[in-house]
């Protein structure tokens, strides 16, 4: 199966979604590895004033060969489908078993951050590590700082489709994961499943500026600077593991759009600080939950790697 076939991008597109919908794997690291970066990064960068000109115009077909019409559609087609299918899993399961999905997206995490140093930094320098570092400390300055997470409001949708969906073109780090830091990653979820079209609707519009305002300035930074960029990255996604961990202590709430309570800041714990304040921690059935998260990510990059193998001739 060629890439470039609509079946080709469409089964990328999958990958892509379902590497999306978890904190942890990122869907620009699958198109990374599948070949089909570069083309992404051009199909996004050509969203400029020469496509606005062409839709004022009314050129649909000028406009189409712009942006590359033909490789976006299958592989938004590919992204959505995985995102509509897996949603109401996941809600159902950070309902009912909240610490064995965290523990999941922490081994998720862990692993990712690994297989970034050893596939794109592949040597440690000084630089490389003061830019980890970096990274670390503004994620754990996120996690343990109040008030950080954005509001259930229009303008916190749209924000948060402006910043999630930068992660689409950057290996390394996924929307979801971006959804986590600004505490909107359940209200997506549940806006996905429950079909709140207006909620969506704002996120899809966040997406679209996203894209015209952060495309071309994260190119330029892969482009001049990817291994202090990719560093950073790498600091971000370990410096996460204080947001992910599975033991919290609650230290604030508020009142979500729902009406019901929303958490609003938490510390860490150790599991039987955990079980002290709240009840059984699940330790045994949240490291096997960690391990099938390092697991999958190893497994998802195995056969990524074999379907880029098994298809020589085609590079996107």
């Amino acid at each position: 199966m060629n890439q470039q076939s609509p079946i080709g991008i469409f089964t990328r597109g999958i990958a892509m979604g379902t590497a999306d919908l978890v904190p942890g794997v990122s869907g620009g690291t699958v198109a990374l590895i599948t070949g089909i970066y570069p083309r992404l990064l051009a199909a996004v960068a050509a969203f400029d004033v020469e496509a606005l000109g062409l839709l004022r115009q009314g050129r649909w077909r000028d406009l189409w060969s712009h942006v590359d019409g033909g490789f976006l559609l299958p592989l938004m087609l590919g992204i959505g489908t995985a995102i509509v299918a897996l949603a109401s899993v996941l809600k159902l399961l950070l309902e009912t078993q909240a610490l064995l999905v965290w523990s999941f997206f922490c081994g998720l995490v862990l692993v990712s951050a690994l297989l970034l140093v050893r596939d794109e930094l592949q040597r440690l320098t000084a630089t490389a590590l003061g830019c980890m570092g970096a990274g670390i400390v503004v994620m754990l300055f996120v996690g343990l700082s109040p008030g950080l997470t954005l509001p259930q409001t229009s303008a916190g949708f749209f924000l948060a489709g402006m910043l999630g969906i930068s992660a689409m073109i950057l290996p390394g780090i996924s929307g979801s994961f971006i959804l986590v830091l600004l505490g909107m990653y359940s209200a997506i979820i549940t806006a996905v499943v429950d079909r709140e079209w207006s909620t969506l609707a704002l996120f899809a519009l966040g997406c679209a500026a996203g894209l015209l305002v952060f495309s071309r300035f994260l190119t330029w930074l892969l482009d001049r600077a990817r291994r202090p960029t990719l560093s950073v990255l790498v600091g971000f996604l370990l410096g996460s593991l204080v947001i992910l961990w599975p033991w919290q202590e609650i230290l604030s709430t508020g009142i979500g759009r729902d009406g019901g309570v929303r958490i609003l800041q938490t510390r860490p714990v150790g599991p039987g600080q955990f079980e002290l304040l709240y009840g059984d921690s699940q330790l045994m059935a949240c490291l096997l939950s960690a391990a099938m998260g390092a697991l999958l990510v190893a497994g998802l990059r195995a056969v990524a790697l074999r379907m880029k193998k098994a298809e020589p001739g085609d590079r996107g």
